[in-house]
């Protein structure tokens, strides 16, 4: 039966190494990546005070005076580095669906440690993958604090593609030597308080799929906002349990599947304004994405004898670098707030 709601799976019994275990997480991994793209993982491993001081740092932050905001603000359009304002977005157009910008604003870092003496991170082909991220003064630790959460978070991304491997039926390391040089990002997101009614179509974060191998999020655990829209056409919404991650697949998993996994749509809903839901949210999101190099072409498996792979090869670059200049480029304009 086609799930048409969130799961929720532990990870505990993968990581713990038995056989029996690895292959019972795989299983029901593959089934909702297959279904539904979206699962709320427990057992992950990762801290909570870590993800608690995290949240407590950001809040921090995003309650400086907006100038001095400012002064870390995105260096360029194609960096996905430092503060975007509130408007400063619309992840829609990353789709190619115009809509009013998003009532969000946020902060991104990306790699933190970057070799300074490796051509692979400085030269050319590099792009703007592995630019220097941009640090505000206060809080003061904020940027020790977000380099460890980064650096937790890659490393369960590492354990669940090598779980997403076992669910292909691939070797359980296949994946390792395209994500060992990831360009991932980080990216803090405050949903202010609503005090006027938003635009027409206007949404926190408007309908979109993410661009790579997956996103994992944490949100507040009382936070009802975010929708997935299921293989049925319904927008339901993704739990939020106490100590877990929500995952979803992105647009590159999808492709290099052959849309054997789906890449969901999904958004952000706004409160009711007269709402207890009505208050500052924060969310925050890693965005695993592969190396930059990294061919995704039809993976072995996934297409079957009589048919054919469903979509050119491309790299993790080149797909990120057009999707995200979209969406920050076009998607700018009035907002809300």
């Amino acid at each position: 039966m086609t799930l048409l709601h969130v799961p929720v799976i532990d990870l505990s019994p993968y990581l713990s190494g038995s056989p029996e275990g690895k292959r019972e997480v795989a299983k029901q991994v593959g089934q909702a990546c297959r279904d539904i793209g979206f699962l709320v993982i427990s057992g992950h491993g990762i801290s909570e005070s870590l993800i608690k001081k995290t949240h407590s740092l950001s809040s921090e932050f995003f309650a400086l005076p907006h100038a001095e905001k400012l002064k870390v603000d995105r260096p360029a359009p194609d960096q996905v580095r430092g503060y975007s304002a509130v408007g400063g977005e619309g992840l829609a157009f990353s789709l190619d669906e115009p809509t009013p910008p998003d009532i969000k604003e946020s902060f991104s870092i990306g790699p933190v440690d970057v070799p300074a003496d490796d051509s692979y991170y400085t030269s050319a082909e590099a792009g703007p993958h592995f630019a220097p991220n941009v640090w505000p003064a206060r809080p003061a630790e904020l940027r020790e604090t977000w380099s460890e959460y980064f650096r937790a978070v890659d490393g369960l991304a590492t354990s669940l593609m090598r779980i997403f491997a076992l669910a292909l039926n691939l070797d359980e390391h296949y994946f390792d030597t395209s994500i060992d040089k990831n360009i991932s990002m980080m990216r803090v997101l405050r949903y202010p308080k609503q005090t006027e009614a938003p635009l027409p179509g206007q949404l926190r974060a408007g309908a979109h799929s993410d661009y790579g191998s997956m996103t994992i999020l944490r949100k507040e655990i009382s936070d009802r906002s975010l929708q997935v829209k299921n293989k049925a056409g319904e927008w339901v919404t993704v739990p939020v349990v106490e100590g877990s991650f929500i995952v979803n697949i992105g647009d590159l998993m999808q492709q290099w599947t052959n849309d054997l996994w789906n890449s969901t749509l999904h958004r952000v809903v706004n409160p009711d304004l007269d709402s207890e839901e009505n208050r500052d949210r924060l969310s925050i999101v890693f965005f695993h994405q592969p190396n930059y190099d990294a061919m995704v072409e039809c993976l072995p498996g996934c297409a079957a004898p009589e048919s054919s792979a469903r979509y050119e090869p491309v790299s993790s670059g080149d797909h990120l670098k057009n999707k995200f200049v979209k969406q920050t480029t076009f998607g700018k304009g009035s907002k809300a707030a």
